[in-house]
């Protein structure tokens, strides 16, 4: 485990107060840190459906909001990125997956931070298999169920 210096916000959306109240920096912190194998500074930003539709479409050409968005600028010797996460697609996916809201957030804070370190399930079944075990296996560490 490494250690991250984190930038935690949240922009306006409904429901975003309780977003906040679950995601503490120290929970937030906890998660990450166990992905990470070189420290970081990891900016994290909780986004409403609008700010992460435009950002996907912005950023990847993809018109509609997605769970989670990995920025990442440098991975040695430290570890640089910006992870959007879209809370209402979080907590319509944890909804429609069975999951608590947390655990689905503690997954896909773990998925953009391998993501932030190179790791890249959309480069083929090989990589995809090698992301999803270790995910599997930090969320183990993190006293998490199997998010597959």
């Amino acid at each position: 485990m490494s250690s991250l210096d984190l930038a935690l916000q949240f922009g306006d959306f409904p429901q975003a107060a309780a977003h906040r109240k679950l995601l503490t920096r120290a929970r937030v912190k906890r998660w990450m840190e166990v992905a990470l194998k070189n420290p970081g500074e990891i900016s994290v930003r909780i986004v409403g459906t609008e700010e992460g539709q435009s950002l996907n479409r912005q950023y990847r050409g993809k018109d509609y909001a997605t769970n989670v968005l990995t920025f990442d600028y440098a991975q040695q010797p430290v570890v640089s990125a910006d992870l959007v996460l879209c809370g209402p697609v979080v907590e319509r996916e944890a909804r429609e997956q069975g999951k608590s809201l947390e655990g689905h957030y503690a997954h896909l804070l773990v998925h953009g931070t391998l993501h932030a370190q190179g790791y890249d399930h959309e480069l083929g079944e090989r990589q995809a298999l090698e992301m999803e075990a270790l995910e599997v296996l930090l969320m183990g560490v993190l006293g998490y169920p199997n998010p597959y």
